[in-house]
């Protein structure tokens, strides 16, 4: 018997085993229980679409013995297929079941051999199988097929096409595989096989594993290393091969419109820096999921799945002693759950939360899955005593919270505290549970224990602060339910809603992010956010930066002070390291030049407005000593892949809208640069009000470009007013003497060319500067026409000196000699 032992795990759903067969009602289930009793492990076992026949695959038997046996599970009568081959016979690479278009629901087997030859068989009942037709798949001789794969009514194979020259050395041919593609339809007329086509050559060699809407290329272990670090994924319906990497996820993608596309070095010719730096591919065992991912589990017992866009999603960690040592793991999903078998032990796992549902221990290590399709909740499991069927059914006692959402509190205190600690040893959810310092988590655990999973009941059994605390918290609890409702509703949601879906949920988890510490997790949380939903990216931007337009069309921004702090604060890029991380303000900056080019630099000035209004020099939390943010904005700009006139455009904005005297310059000499004359002119007249040195400068290099050549003489009726007050008419003549350009012929007193400078063009200006009153007559202005000179004397004052008042004899005054006009006075008197 099937001996089980349940591990001591938390789990939300109750598992029940049962036997459903014991082989007497098998059409060959004496052969087969004692073909498992032996010892002699079937290759392969395979049901059928319907679950209705079993295919045994059986590699390693003698000659004599059939090696591939297809029958029945219920008994009724039919022929049993029975096939075998032995050397120099070309090998068995494939048993594939194929839709039939004929009749839905319908389906046929096709068996391929390795040189290509395919044979095409269907059940009849009361008859049994019955080959329908032998065709060929490959095109040349010598080609060897080593994986292959059905997909609807076609089939996708990697074939070996070794070189003409017998004598070449094979490790030095690598890429002699090509994938080739080919419709396989069954009719009423017999089988048609449609054209052949290339999806790939020149490629190494690889195994096709395909989904329903989709086809994976996974490296084998013979390939190159350069080549086993990324996967390819094939999309059929839009002619379209993606390249993604479990380290470093979506790569790059691109339509294969001609032969000529198709071609393996040519594909990966602009990606090749990239790849280069990848770690290699570390699998054990693939296998495709029945929701379209590839499930890929490492000699570590890491599970993983890549979905069909090239994004990869953990699931969870397994024990991965046996995996080192080569042992076999069989996966298999049923509904949202993960069945795999390891060394013995069945792990149960639900796909969307990675949490283990089940852990059961098997009395023999090798068991077979079988499809159960009338039963989508069960396992059926082969096994040596008979099919043994595992259930899920609902707990009794629901109201107990979810654990792994307690161990996730734990897991973020224990983060938490751990950045704002000073000592040096790790903390751990254990140290956290028993050391009783940290309440908070402890709080939080009973407040959720007793709130999250108890609908429309009040919070029984609480401490009065514990249940302070919730009531101050229920709105919070109430947006997290929400948010995890909505998550629920992307998982669940049909095809057509998930994008609106998607939407409202990176706009919660944007907002929630903002208004949490912005840490570097939080920010590369935040960069796959970006990356993964651009769009919705987008538009969560603009409703939580409150983005809209005013009545005259200009960009206005209605954020609270603390969601432009966590825009502008964060780690930055020096922090954040070149691992393709950026800060968020460089994410936004990238989805305005995206979505809203023309908004970009009205952004970057709405920024540096709320910078100098929130933030002094001297704040903590300013931005001092970094770099200024038309710089980051330009940063952006500059790693646009296409360089276009849009571009140049949006650069002159950039620069202008800082309004710094450097970047204002900068962008008059580009301007200058495209002979963009008007927009000179514009930009002089409007920034020289900003200081008189940037006016001086302004003004310095445009006469320097009027010195040069005539195409501002349309434009000096404006550009003289602009002259600083302080340039005399000498510095004028010495900047327009250095900048003149070299002449070819000697100097002539009349000149026939048209670009010459003349005495003419100069007068106006130099008019100007003579006729300006002096800067030193504006300072003496006021002396000047001041009173005449000398000014009148004060009246004398008569004083009695202190020796004579004391002697009693009054001495005359002294006559004052010091001033003129003293002496004048005294002698008209």
């Amino acid at each position: 018997m099937l001996s089980v032992t349940r591990a001591d795990i938390p789990r939300t759903r109750a598992g029940m085993l049962r036997q459903v067969s014991d082989f007497t009602d098998f059409s060959r289930g004496h052969w087969l229980q004692e073909l498992l009793c032996q010892g002699e492990e079937p290759s392969h076992v395979q049901s059928s679409p319907d679950g209705q026949h079993l295919l045994v695959l059986q590699k390693s038997r003698p000659p004599p013995l059939p090696q591939v046996v297809a029958f029945q599970r219920d008994g009724v009568g039919g022929a049993d297929l029975e096939r075998n081959w032995q050397p120099p016979q070309p090998a068995l690479v494939g048993l594939l079941f194929l839709q039939s278009p004929v009749t839905l629901g319908t389906w046929v087997l096709a068996i391929v051999w390795e040189h290509g030859r395919t044979e095409v068989w269907h059940f009849v009942v009361a008859v049994g199988w019955q080959l329908l037709q032998t065709v060929e798949l490959c095109q040349g001789a010598r080609a060897r097929i080593v994986s292959v794969c059905s997909q609807g009514t076609s089939l996708m194979w990697c074939e070996e096409r070794p070189p003409l020259d017998a004598h070449l050395d094979m490790s030095k041919c690598a890429f002699r595989f090509c994938v080739c593609t080919r419709a396989l339809e069954v009719g009423e007329q017999g089988v048609r096989l449609g054209t052949v086509r290339i999806v790939l050559h020149n490629s190494p060699e690889y195994q096709i594993l395909a989904s329903p809407q989709h086809v994976f290329l996974v490296p084998t272990t013979a390939s190159f290393a350069t080549t086993s670090k990324f996967l390819l994924i094939w999309h059929p319906e839009k002619a379209k091969l993606t390249i993604t990497a479990p380290s470093a996820g979506f790569i790059h993608s691109k339509v294969l419109r001609s032969s000529s596309e198709s071609d393996f070095r040519k594909l990966l010719l602009g990606s090749v820096g990239l790849l280069s730096g990848l770690a290699p591919l570390d699998i054990h065992t693939s296998a495709v999921s029945n929701s379209g991912g590839l499930l890929l589990v490492s000699t570590k017992g890491a599970v993983n799945v890549v979905e069909p866009d090239g994004t990869q999603r953990h699931i969870i960690d397994l024990q991965g002693g046996s995996l080192a040592q080569g042992g076999p793991v069989q996966l298999k999903t049923f509904g949202s759950i993960l069945a795999c078998v390891l060394a013995g032990v069945l792990y149960l796992i639900d796909q969307k939360s990675g949490r283990l549902v089940e852990k059961k221990i098997l009395s023999m290590k090798k068991v077979h899955f079988l499809e159960s399709p009338e039963e989508e909740d069960s396992i059926q499991l082969l096994t040596q005593t008979g099919i043994y069927s595992f259930s899920f059914s609902r707990p009794e006692d629901s109201s107990k919270p979810e654990p792994f959402l307690v161990e996730m509190v734990f897991e973020e205190a224990c983060r938490y505290y751990q950045r704002r600690s000073l000592s040096s040893s790790k903390l751990t959810v254990e140290k956290l549970k028993k050391g009783g310092v940290f309440q908070a988590p402890v709080a939080l655990t009973a407040i959720l224990q007793h709130s999250l999973c108890q609908k429309q009941k009040p919070a029984q059994g609480l401490q009065d602060t514990y249940a302070k605390l919730l009531s101050t918290m229920s709105l919070e609890l109430q947006s997290y339910m929400s948010l995890e409702l909505l998550k629920t509703c992307v998982v669940c949601a049909p095809e057509s809603e998930v994008e609106s879906y998607c939407e409202k949920l990176v706009e919660q988890e944007l907002s929630r992010v903002l208004h949490s510490d912005m840490d570097k997790d939080n920010l590369v949380y935040l960069n796959s956010i970006f990356a993964s939903f651009p769009k919705a990216a987008w538009k969560a931007t603009r409703s939580c930066l409150q983005l809209q337009q005013n009545g005259d069309g200009l960009l206005v921004a209605r954020a609270t002070p603390e969601v432009w702090k966590k825009v502008l604060g964060g780690p930055q890029q020096e922090e954040v390291g070149q691992n393709g991380i950026v800060p968020l303000f460089e994410l936004i900056c990238t989805s305005f030049l995206r979505f809203k080019p023309k908004w970009l630099p009205r952004f970057v000035e709405l920024t540096q407005q709320y910078v100098s209004i929130s933030w002094t020099y001297s704040s903590k939390e300013g931005l001092e000593g970094r770099v200024p943010l038309y710089k980051r904005a330009l940063g952006v700009l500059a790693r646009r892949n296409k360089r276009s006139e849009a571009d140049d455009e949006m650069e002159l904005e950039l620069l202008l809208c800082s309004e710094r005297p450097k970047a204002v310059l900068q962008a008059l000499h580009l301007l200058i640069h495209l002979k963009r004359w008007q927009r000179v002119v514009e930009v002089a007249e409007k920034f020289s009000k900003l200081s008189p040195l940037l006016n001086k400068e302004i003004f310095t290099t445009l006469l320097a470009e009027f010195a040069q050549h005539r195409e501002l003489d349309p434009y000096l009726d404006t550009l003289w007013p602009l002259c600083p007050a302080d340039l005399t008419a000498s510095e004028i003549l010495t900047v327009v003497l250095q900048h003149l350009p070299p002449s070819q012929e000697d100097p002539v007193p009349f000149s026939s060319e048209e670009n010459q400078l003349t005495v003419g063009l100069l007068k106006p200006l130099l008019q100007r500067v003579v006729q300006r009153p002096c800067v030193q007559d504006e300072m003496y202005l006021d002396a000047l026409q001041g009173s005449t000179f000398p000014p009148p004397t004060p009246p004398r004052e008569h004083k009695i000196p202190f020796k004579a008042a004391a002697n009693g004899t009054p001495q005359p005054p002294r006559a004052r000699t010091s001033s003129p006009s003293a002496l004048v006075q005294g002698d008209t008197a």
